[in-house]
């Protein structure tokens, strides 16, 4: 009962982090019990196998279900990159080909208006099921969401080119000044995603999000992203949206029980 148990929960957890991971366990116990390996090390190289192969065959069913993946081999002349091959490696980098296109058209826009500059892409979404979780997001689940990360300088004001503050682009928070809108203070939600991570911001670098690209990108989005790829939202904090001096109706926050806005940019298309 405990060896069951034991594997249930394991299944549970690689589907929850990855969506296929459980999958390519299940093949991977049944083809380690097929030819009677015993050692740690073989089970493992089994599963990995196993793993590498679902991942590639979702890489090829996905458009099948309307999604395609964004690459994280990424060379000198690409404008548009995933921040860590973690996300590809979890299969979170999924989106339809409507994201696609609308973060190609937003990168090859930067590059343009501030030439050489890379534009950074974090959470997408699995390949499969619309309304599969992608923990710990609560709304990508259809391949219509798409995480940005901003655009970051230094502390002595130079442009960190495909840089961000934390090395896979979230929880490195940018902290409101006194005074500042804050639509969740005094609010204390048991059930919610709204983590302050206050132990990790000290080991963050001190880099600040470059004003002039990050308002040229959210003023793209708002504009020909809307107009030609069908945006619907933007959620960025409150507190960012003012100081950037963001009026547009399409910038939302997106509520106090979902997590803060202010370590990356959320789109999702209609």
């Amino acid at each position: 009962m405990f060896r069951f148990a034991f594997h249930a929960l394991i299944v549970l957890i690689l589907t929850l982090l990855t969506q296929i991971g459980g999958i390519a366990y299940l093949a991977a116990v049944a083809a380690s019990r097929a030819s009677g390996l015993r050692r740690f090390l073989a089970k493992l190289a089994i599963f990995l196998l196993c793993y590498a192969g679902a991942t590639f065959a979702a890489s090829l069913a996905a458009p099948i279900f309307g999604r395609v993946p964004l690459s994280c081999v990424a060379d000198a002349a690409d404008r548009l990159v995933v921040r860590s091959p973690i996300y590809c490696l979890l299969n979170r980098n999924y989106v339809t080909p409507e994201v696609r296109d609308l973060a190609k058209a937003l990168a090859a826009h930067m590059d343009r208006e501030f030439p050489g500059t890379v534009t950074v892409a974090l959470d997408a979404n699995f390949p499969f099921v619309n309304g599969f979780p992608l923990l710990p997001h609560l709304s990508h689940a259809d391949g219509k969401k798409l995480d940005f990360a901003y655009y970051y300088k230094d502390v002595d004001g130079a442009f960190l080119n495909g840089g961000t503050r934390s090395p896979i682009g979230y929880f490195a928070f940018e902290q409101p000044a006194p005074g500042d809108e804050l639509p969740c203070k005094g609010r204390n939600d048991w059930l919610t995603t709204r983590w302050n991570f206050d132990a990790l911001q000290p080991l963050f670098p001190a880099y600040r999000i470059e004003e002039q690209r990050t308002s040229a990108a959210i003023g793209w989005l708002t504009s020909e992203g809307v107009a030609k790829f069908g945006l619907q939202k933007i959620f960025i904090e409150p507190h960012l949206k003012n100081a950037l001096g963001i009026t547009d109706s399409h910038v939302r926050f997106q509520g106090c029980r979902a997590a803060r806005h202010d370590d990356h940019i959320h789109i999702q298309v209609e």
